[in-house]
């Protein structure tokens, strides 16, 4: 069944890179020359109301707060990106306050064309991820006392990556990668080393491994950007079947100066925390603006 799940995400992955594209990574365009930087402020939010309406329904509020800070640099043969990206939302749903989203993500990238105008570049990348809150797995079953089960924390789990390879640069929006990396995985809360692959009560873990990446990115059509990340981390301690994969899919839409829409679909898979797929997906709406 492993290997089933495995297969169909990795052929999915195949068919919608080959059509799409990528945001996590950082695409330094050609056309840069010196340094820039764009700092983007969102703040989305839906709000439902009911009382006493025939077809029914629950009371629901929700909202979630993002901000992006990029800042590039493209001189000749070198380029350097820098890019921070915090998440976080909650719902209200029928007086029931959960997380909706969370993520702290830090990444810094250099690469250097091996010849002038050359589409191979070497490239050294540093990738750094955690949580701001808790996270539970509402109503659990494997909470003996029932309820919720708390899975994650801050900086539990939180990840680190180094790697550095080759990169080349199909035309500006398809980027293919692969190299050595080192994977730390933290923990800072030890009874929740299990959920991550660590024995109960350890809190660090180190791996060498290799490394792959295809990034994608385009303008679907007027003010509508899409963008495509495959990233993939095989250990060499584990089998290849045990492959970290990570999928991530964004489409922005700019109805006007400071409204806008998206929506993030991601696939992940960890043998560590699961062997099955995790999937998210977030649809929203709100206010976008740039502050630098």
């Amino acid at each position: 069944m492993k290997i089933f799940t495995k297969t169909l995400l990795l052929t999915a992955i195949t068919f919608f890179t080959a059509n799409s594209l990528q945001a996590q990574t950082i695409v330094v365009p050609d056309t840069l020359n010196g340094w820039n930087q764009t700092w983007v402020a969102n703040l989305n939010g839906s709000q439902a109301t009911y009382s006493n309406w025939s077809e029914g329904g629950v009371n629901t509020v929700s909202g979630t707060a993002s901000t992006v800070y990029t800042k590039m640099y493209r001189k000749e043969q070198h380029t350097f990106g820098f890019r921070t990206n915090l998440r976080y939302g909650q719902s209200k749903v029928a007086g029931d306050t959960r997380k909706s989203d969370d993520l702290i993500s830090i990444r810094l990238r250099t690469t250097y064309d091996l010849q002038e105008d050359s589409k191979v570049a070497a490239y050294g990348a540093i990738q750094f991820r955690t949580q701001f809150a808790d996270g539970y797995d509402y109503e659990a079953k494997m909470n003996p006392a029932g309820g919720d089960s708390l899975i994650s924390g801050f900086f539990s789990p939180a990840y680190l990556t180094e790697g550095a390879g080759l990169e080349y640069n199909a035309n500006p929006s398809l980027q293919i990668e692969a190299g050595l990396a080192l994977k730390q995985t933290f923990i800072s809360d030890g009874d929740l080393s299990p959920n991550y692959g660590l024995p109960q009560g350890d809190t660090f873990r180190s791996e060498g491994g290799l490394t792959t990446g295809i990034s994608f990115q385009t303008t679907v059509a007027e003010n509508i950007q899409y963008s495509s990340n495959l990233e993939t981390f095989t250990s060499f301690t584990d089998p290849v079947s045990e492959t970290d994969v990570f999928w991530a899919n964004e489409l922005v839409g700019q109805i006007n100066s400071i409204i806008s829409a998206s929506f993030q679909f991601e696939m992940r898979y960890d043998d560590d925390f699961s062997s099955e797929v995790q999937i998210k997906q977030v649809l929203s709406a709100g206010i976008s603006v740039n502050l630098y």
